[in-house]
């Protein structure tokens, strides 16, 4: 009687684990989705920017570039800090199949250290590329006090 009710907990648990595996699948989909519709978003703007460069330079004088740098350094951000969770996910055991541990200089790296130097390495892109964004946007300001100095668009 009591491997019969540990073998139900056991099927109980799985079928949690089930669902939550579906949950996650569409919530995948969806971001798929959002992330292919954001390209597409960006694709457009670039082709916008590269066409009338010189109106888009004019647009992006005022607030309406800070905001949407900012908009857009935040939104790289969220999604690195997404891709960065995934990452994490991805390389939990039993997530993956690596049938052995990766070694280093002939010694077995275990997935904690492995986990942690991942951690460290999305950290640091993380922070270089707020550094990069930041020097993106004094870059543009830059460019666009040339720009009016100059008295020619950019």
């Amino acid at each position: 009687m009591g491997e019969t009710c540990v073998w139900i907990k056991r099927l109980k648990d799985l079928e949690r684990e089930k669902d939550s595996l579906w949950a996650g699948l569409q919530v995948l989909e969806q971001a798929r989705i959002w992330y292919r519709r954001i390209l597409e978003d960006n694709r457009a703007r670039q082709a916008n920017v590269c066409t009338r460069a010189g109106t888009r330079a004019k647009e992006w004088g005022g607030e309406v570039w800070g905001r949407a740098g900012a908009s857009s350094c935040l939104l790289r951000s969220q999604i690195q800090r997404v891709n960065g969770s995934l990452g994490s996910l991805m390389s939990m055991p039993n997530v993956t199949s690596c049938p052995s541990s990766p070694k280093r200089d002939g010694v077995e790296v275990s997935d904690c250290e492995l986990r942690w130097q991942n951690t460290v390495l999305v950290q640091e892109v993380g922070e270089k590329n707020v550094q990069i964004s930041l020097l993106e946007r004094e870059r543009d300001s830059l460019l666009q006090e040339l720009s009016l100095r100059l008295g020619v668009e950019v």
